[in-house]
């Protein structure tokens, strides 16, 4: 690479005049703004004048669009340029977002009497311990929405599939506060409300299993449970016996009025006239 030194300003004001040492020949270097920043030594402002020469989007928008949520590949292959360039003006951004989800998480829930004493990372970690997942493998980020407020997100894998949860951050004073946003996020914030699945016991082959309740779950109503069995019909001309110990009671008869001879009795005269009943038997 030949060396040049620089002779002084163009008459136009607008170039400077390089000459070889060496050949006495000299150029014209445009005094642009790219001079300008490698005379200063800005790298940081030279790689934006580069990304504004080769692709449409502008340094701010590529920063605007991080900011909103959208990751460094993405930008990248919209703006046409490599992931190296947009790095450049997307790291600031990232530590933006990062610190962002930091501070909402000392930031207080929002119930339905005023802020929780807890902060949202303190009732998700408990959260998380009742269900049995590893809070330390979950992630947080933040963006900014078309509204000017902050979003956080808390994603997290529990089995095959991919969860994730948002809130809206407010900063303010003694960490500024959380409001859920979706359904994942209300159940998150109300740990006291999970009821752990309940657990199945199997019984003999062909028979319902029992599903028993655990400490977690709430009692559910009875419900009536009708068994099909073969119902005996009842014998014909069948006496059922009495108990051994308990001889059939016969009835007696009541007793008859004495007469002789089971023949009436007939009054005597003498009762008959003087109106009086004798004493014979």
């Amino acid at each position: 690479m030949r060396a040049l030194r620089v002779v002084g300003l163009h008459e136009d004001g607008k170039s400077i005049v390089c000459e070889d040492p060496a050949s006495r020949t000299r150029f014209l270097l445009p005094a642009d703004e790219r001079l300008r920043a490698a005379a200063r030594g800005d790298i940081t402002r030279l790689g934006q004048i580069e990304i504004e020469l080769e692709s449409q989007m502008r340094p701010r928008e590529i920063q605007a669009r991080i900011r909103a949520g959208e990751s460094v590949e993405q930008v990248a292959s919209s703006a046409g340029v490599s992931v190296q360039r947009v790095e450049r003006f997307a790291y600031p951004v990232l530590l933006e977002r990062s610190r962002t989800a930091e501070l909402a998480q000392r930031a207080h829930p929002i119930r339905e009497d005023g802020p929780d004493v807890q902060t949202l990372g303190e009732v998700m970690a408990h959260s998380f311990g009742l269900r049995g997942h590893d809070y330390s493998q979950a992630t947080w980020d933040s963006w900014r929405g078309d509204d000017g407020k902050w979003v956080v997100v808390l994603s997290w894998k529990a089995g095959r599939s991919d969860n994730r949860a948002h809130w809206s951050f407010s900063p303010g004073a003694h960490g500024g506060t959380v409001q859920a946003l979706d359904e994942n996020a209300e159940v998150l914030l109300n740990p006291n409300a999970y009821r752990a699945p309940r657990t199945v016991r199997a019984l003999d082959p062909g028979r319902d299993a029992i599903i028993q309740p655990t400490l977690d779950s709430a009692p559910e109503e009875p419900v009536a449970k009708v068994i099909d069995a073969p119902i005996a019909e009842p014998e014909e001309d069948v006496e059922s016996p009495l108990p051994a110990d308990e001889p059939e009671e016969v009835a007696e008869p009541a007793p008859r009025a004495k007469g002789k001879k089971n023949h009436p009795i007939v009054p005597s005269w003498e009762d008959v006239l003087l109106g009086v009943r004798s004493q014979r038997g």
